[in-house]
């Protein structure tokens, strides 16, 4: 079994959910007491959304380039970035590796084409959303067709991401709205929908959605075992 380097802090809500994923998966493979071989490097969240909301993205990407390194000085056998926005340094944080750099983008476009799906509606923050670093890594490496909701609709999900999702806070008017939200997205043609933030599935579940979700911390999570057990 390969050790799995883990990028953890944000937020710790769902880097937990991470481990937790991980374990169970090692473990439903294996059986008996087998668990995943890890090593995690977990930074303070509140220094990163500084620097995000600030456009501070070099000294993230800094930040974030130290703590793969860390992973890999640790005996990490590959890299697993427990979050979506901050793939936006994927680059940044590859070209100082040697070992492998599993991009949640990548695992959740392989997973929706073998579903069959073409075309998907994206939640995440409004990085994520609004940005072409997610976005293109879907549309480019797995040829879908990506849709965002509109500008209000965007400013709500990022809203709901950092003032409760991210501080354990689930509210059930706030997962009225995502699903009212989604429910737009396949109006407009999306056949799936993406949970493209890593503390959206603690929110959003099958059932809110009229089509497939995506929970992108459950995909990663499970890539990255498949990578450890290959």
């Amino acid at each position: 079994m390969k050790t799995i380097g883990l990028i953890g802090g944000m937020s710790w809500e769902s880097s937990i959910q991470y481990y937790r994923i991980i374990n169970e998966t090692v473990k439903a493979r294996l059986g008996g007491l087998h668990s995943a071989k890890s090593v995690m490097v977990s930074v303070d969240f509140a220094e990163i959304e500084a620097l995000q909301h600030a456009g501070r993205w070099d000294e993230a990407g800094r930040l974030m380039a130290a703590a793969a390194q860390s992973l890999e000085r640790a005996g990490a056998d590959c890299v697993v970035l427990c979050t979506n926005t901050m793939h936006k340094l994927a680059d940044r944080i590859q070209v100082g590796l040697r070992i492998p750099f599993l991009h949640i983008a990548d695992a959740a476009g392989e997973r929706i084409a073998a579903d069959g799906l073409t075309t998907v509606g994206l939640l995440g923050t409004r990085f994520t959303m609004e940005e072409e670093f997610y976005r293109e890594r879907l549309e480019r490496g797995h040829g879908l067709r990506v849709l965002v909701p509109g500008p209000a609709e965007r400013a709500a999900v990022h809203r709901v991401i950092y003032d409760e999702l991210c501080r354990g806070v689930i509210r059930e008017e706030s997962r009225g709205r995502y699903v009212e939200i989604i429910r737009g997205l396949v109006a407009a043609g999306a056949q799936g929908i993406v949970l493209g933030c890593t503390e959206i599935e603690l929110l959003v579940r099958p059932a809110d959605s009229p089509v497939p979700v995506f929970p992108t911390t459950t995909i990663h999570a499970v890539a990255a075992v498949d990578f450890a057990l290959a």
